[in-house]
Formats: structure tokens, sequence, C-alpha cells
């Protein structure tokens, strides 16, 4: 066979491309750390999610999947199969908000999108995907310590999900009701300097054997005290020190300071990946 192929449960998806996505476990990290709660139901995403492969004689060579309110995800793709996923995507959601995935397979995407039902496409962020096994041993220290989130930084925690949603442009939740969850799952981590909590960063996505760190997020005024080197390497450490063998995270290619952060931790690039919104006709 060869085409599209929607799952009909979270777990046909993962059992038929389990090995196609460890195969390239950095790359493919996002869905990876998303499996376990769809899986589980234990999520906050609306319906209707999509969850897709795309096969050549039998064989997985490509995904896409979608968990509103948030954008398309691609992996790389065959030219071949895009016509087919734009006419399968436009069948189910009336406007998707943009397209991620690496440059050729976002693009055509959001172009073979625009075709069809109008609008359209913008550029939007380019990010990197990086990797990191053992964090260095040569980081300089920070002041404070890292700490777990408790129920009383939800508000704390809340406001500071808010803000990072608007400086990376991600569709706004409710911040509230994710940090609440957050905590109670023991994902936020927090850097504490002479009492006052200072940074942010989170367990952004977890599977058996790696995590994806994110919601990296320091207040403008602490910014440049190490605050965030500190935390994320302590978290990464956490990580590793739990038995997963890898930590994930993204960063924004148009900020040279946190790229330069994560280098220094140890994290190294992967690939690239890409934003392409979609902006309705007005």
């Amino acid at each position: 066979m060869t085409g599209w192929v929607r799952a009909g449960t979270p777990a046909e998806f993962f059992d038929r491309c389990r090995d196609f996505l460890m195969a390239s476990e950095a790359e493919h990290n996002l869905i990876l750390g998303l499996g376990p709660g769809l899986i589980s139901g234990e999520h906050a995403f609306r319906d209707p999610i999509y969850l897709a492969w795309y096969e050549v004689d039998g064989a997985v060579v490509g995904y896409a999947f979608r968990t509103p309110p948030f954008k398309v995800s691609v992996s790389a793709l065959p030219a071949s199969a895009i016509p087919e996923l734009a006419d399968h995507l436009g069948r189910i959601y009336g406007a998707i908000p943009a397209v991620l995935g690496p440059e050729r397979s976002a693009q055509a995407l959001a172009d073979a999108w625009t075709a069809r039902h109008g609008g359209r496409t913008v550029p939007g962020m380019r990010l990197r995907i990086h990797a990191l096994h053992q964090v260095r041993d040569d980081l300089p220290a920070a002041s404070g310590r890292m700490r777990s989130g408790t129920p009383d930084d939800r508000e704390l925690t809340a406001a500071w999900l808010a803000r990072f949603a608007s400086e990376t442009g991600i569709p706004d939740t409710d911040p509230k009701a994710q940090a609440g969850t957050m905590i109670a799952q023991d994902r936020i981590r927090l850097w504490e300097d002479d009492g006052r909590v200072v940074s942010m960063a989170a367990r952004a996505g977890m599977t058996s054997t790696s995590v994806r760190v994110g919601y990296v997020y320091t207040p403008p005024d602490e910014r440049g005290k190490g605050y965030a080197t500190a935390l994320v390497a302590d978290l990464t450490r956490e990580v590793l020190a739990s038995g997963r063998r890898s930590a994930f995270l993204y960063t924004d290619l148009a900020n040279p300071t946190s790229n330069a952060i994560y280098a220094r931790i140890g994290y190294v690039p992967v690939c690239d990946v890409v934003d392409v919104e979609i902006r309705t006709a007005s």
C-alpha cells in the first residue's frame, strides 16, 4: 500500500510508527513526548485530534499530526504525499493556524492548504532541535538552587506560562489549569535565589527513554545572571539520573542567547524545523 492512514486511536498510531520514530528519536521527540498523554487520555487537547502516517509499499516513511488548538506538525514527507494530506486535513478542520516541520515539507503543505482554502503563508519561527546525553561538568555556578513547583507556586507559574506563550507565539491555552496540571505531575522546576523564584523550566514531554525540556522562562529583570543556564543544567541532570538516556529541547534560531546557553550545558544541534503560519484572507 502507498498512501495516508489515519489512526483510529493514539495507541494504533504509536504501535505502527514506533520503529520509524525511534530510529531518529531526537528529530521526532515532539510526537514521542506527547504519546503517553495521548494514549492515556490525560491531556487538555481538543477534538478532533489528527494522527496519521504515510506508507510507501507498506513501510512508514512519514507522519502528520494535530492536537488542537495547536498547529499541524509533519515529518519530512515525499512531495507526492502533500496533496492527499491537505485534502485529509481540509475534511476535518475549517482552518489551521500553521504548519511545523522540516522546511520543504512544512512550506509545501501550507502552500497546498492555501491553494485549496485561501489565505496566505507567512514565515514563522525557525527552530533548532538539540539533544544531550551528558551535562558538561565545567559550568559556572549560579546563586540559588533548583526546586520542584508546589501548589503555592501555581499563580506565579501560570503567569510565567502565559508570558512564555506570548513571547514564543504559541496558542494561548488556560495557563492556570496548565500550571495546576504540570505542578501536580511534578513537571515544573523553579530556580530560587535568596527566597525569590527567578526562573522556570519544565519537563515538557516524557517517554521511558527521553525528556523534552521546555517552558524555559526568566523574567526580563532577572536575565543575564545565569539562572536559566543553572536551572536547565540541573533539570537535565535530574532527567539523566532518572534513567533516561537523552534530553531534547527546541531553540529559536533568532535568539543567539538561548542557543549559546544550551550549547554551554552540552546540548548539540540535531536538525532544524520551521513554522509556516497561515493567515486567513481579510
